[in-house]
């Protein structure tokens, strides 16, 4: 019998590393783009948790999953945060060298300080780059 794990109800189970991200916000659509356009180590399955094709058990599971990142290993083990970037940054080049900093004893507990830092001021940001996106795209008509 295989592992489950609340997200099996959105993230299929797969034999790489599924990276969870919030399609709607453009700050993670633009760093989801940077990483898509690499040559992962192994294959990477990429699901935007803001579709609304994405399944979920209930509301309170699409928030929790809009609201960090996260990715699911193969072996169905849920990370989120700083763990999860940890993850990808590890199957990922130019990016690997990142991920094996991260993995020293008490670097993730820092980065996953930042990381809710960031948090916490990322709805401000969404909203500037959604006004500078807005801004562009009139300044072209």
């Amino acid at each position: 019998m295989g592992k489950t794990t609340q997200t099996e109800a959105i993230a299929p189970s797969c034999d790489s590393l599924t990276v969870m991200f919030d399609g709607a916000c453009p700050l993670c659509r633009r760093e989801v783009a940077v990483y898509r356009g690499l040559r992962p180590l192994q294959t990477l399955h990429w699901l935007d948790v803001s579709a609304e094709s994405t399944p979920f058990v209930n509301s309170l599971d699409k928030e929790r999953f809009m609201s960090r990142f996260h990715v699911r290993r193969a072996d169905g083990e849920l990370l989120s945060g700083a763990r999860a970037f940890v993850a990808l940054w590890l199957q990922l080049p130019g990016w690997r060298w990142l991920g094996h900093a991260a993995s020293l004893p008490g670097a993730t507990a820092v980065l996953e300080w930042l990381y809710l830092g960031f948090l916490r001021i990322r709805p401000r940001l969404q909203r500037l780059l959604v006004s500078i996106e807005s801004n562009k795209h009139s300044a072209k008509h």
